[in-house]
């Protein structure tokens, strides 16, 4: 089970990664995140929308509704150019973050 604090930090990432992927609605993000991690990550529906609306204020993503094939309305969810830059620049932080511990953890990393 990740920290709340691992949680939090990663949830921007991991939400615009699926987007940027594919148009989607709030419980197929959280399913796609579920799966991807093998069921070691599961969110409730209360953090989704939240993250969702924020990502939305701050222009990195839109929404819109779509009908689906069996008839039923739902909000989807696209990244946006502004969205696709943060990604990028926040996947470049991570790279970093895994590196530097990837490098301590394998004790390559001279510690004086």
């Amino acid at each position: 089970m990740l920290s709340k604090d691992l949680v939090a930090a990663s949830s921007r990432p991991l939400v615009l990664s699926i987007l940027s992927k594919n148009e989607s609605y709030g419980y197929e993000i959280l399913k796609t995140i579920k799966e991807q991690s093998k069921q070691q990550i599961e969110w409730k529906e209360g953090m989704i929308y939240p993250l969702l609306r924020k990502l939305e204020n701050e222009e990195l993503i839109e929404s819109f509704w779509k009908t689906s094939d069996n008839g039923r309305k739902r909000k989807y969810y696209r990244i946006k150019k502004s969205g696709e830059k943060y990604l990028e620049d926040q996947k470049k932080q991570w790279e970093l973050v895994n590196s530097v511990l990837d490098q301590l953890w394998e004790d390559k990393v001279c510690l004086t």
